[in-house]
């Protein structure tokens, strides 16, 4: 029978790593460095870590979690000697020596517990982070949801709006393959982590698309949105129109005021009228591909 001492323990552990999520940013790594720890300690007792022995665990638990999540997106992440005096700041190493960490209570205390709910709860985690992303690795499935266009057009219109991370690769992918029905080609070339700054996309073509994941309601937007781009781009590209921004939204009105200082936008509704007008099966089943690729090139194991 648990004791509050018990449930008062497992609380705090549990609070911890829920911060340790929260604090997630490409990849889930210590959540996975404390889960790999605690099954180590949970067959052998051990509480003295050397930092080469905490990467040893870390990646069997990451190797573990492949298998468990059925995909490895958002897990994996190289593993630097910084880990170990990180966890510090989580209660669960102590430093013991030079690159040597002690394993604390309570989570020596609760590591069965933990060792069950620590792979639940990271799978809850990036599915909420991921949607239905990971599923898109099966053609079978691509195929399955390009099929009807109605069901296709749902499924952007759901995905898009789920993070920064998930605006930039979607708006990437229909821009993509809109854009190959006219011969032209488009890159991603920075990541989604730089999402706070804009994601540019190059062009085959002499154009720049800049993601943004914000919404424009006033000239005042505009023009702090404007001064950004000049610093960010040459002035002869901006005064030639070849900056167009990707957004979240934008009043009417302003959009017409950023045309007029030649910066042409597309909104969150622009990429949905696009994803509506692929007509083929096969060209819906390529934006989905695209995401999926997109995702796994960016957020995919560095850990075989």
């Amino acid at each position: 029978m648990s004791t509050p001492k018990t449930i008062d323990a497992q609380r705090n552990c549990t609070l911890e790593i829920e911060r340790m999520l929260k604090n997630s940013q490409t990849k889930v790594i210590v959540p996975v460095i404390t889960l790999g720890l605690l099954r180590e300690y949970s067959q052998s007792k051990k509480i003295i870590y050397s930092d080469s022995e905490i990467r040893k665990t870390y990646e069997a638990a990451v190797t573990q979690l492949k298998v468990f999540l059925g995909h490895d997106v958002h897990i994996g992440a190289k593993y630097y000697d910084a880990y170990g005096s990180r966890m510090s700041r989580y209660g669960v190493l102590d430093p013991a020596g030079h690159l040597t960490y002690r394993l604390l209570p309570p989570y020596t205390e609760q590591a069965d517990i933990l060792i069950d709910w620590i792979p639940k709860r990271i799978k809850k985690h990036i599915d909420a982070k991921l949607g239905i992303v990971p599923l898109l690795h099966e053609p079978s499935t691509r195929v399955a949801m390009a099929e009807k266009p109605e069901r296709f057009l749902e499924l952007i219109s759901e995905q898009i709006i789920k993070t920064p991370s998930n605006f930039e690769i979607f708006s990437f992918a229909v821009i993509k393959v809109h854009l190959e029905k006219f011969a032209c080609k488009i890159y991603r070339d920075t990541r989604t982590s730089a999402h706070d700054h804009g994601v540019d996309l190059s062009t085959n073509f002499g154009v720049v698309y800049q993601v943004k994941k914000l919404q424009i309601r006033n000239a005042s937007d505009a023009d702090r949105l404007y001064a950004e781009l000049k610093l960010n781009f040459d002035s002869e590209r901006l005064q030639d129109g070849n900056v167009i921004l990707v957004i979240d939204d934008i009043a009417k009105d302003i959009k017409q005021y950023l045309i007029d200082m030649k910066v042409q936008s597309i909104s969150k509704d622009d990429i949905l009228k696009m994803a509506a007008n692929f007509d083929a099966p096969e060209d819906r089943q390529k934006v989905l591909r695209i995401v999926y690729e997109e995702f796994r090139r960016e957020y995919s194991s560095r850990i075989s």
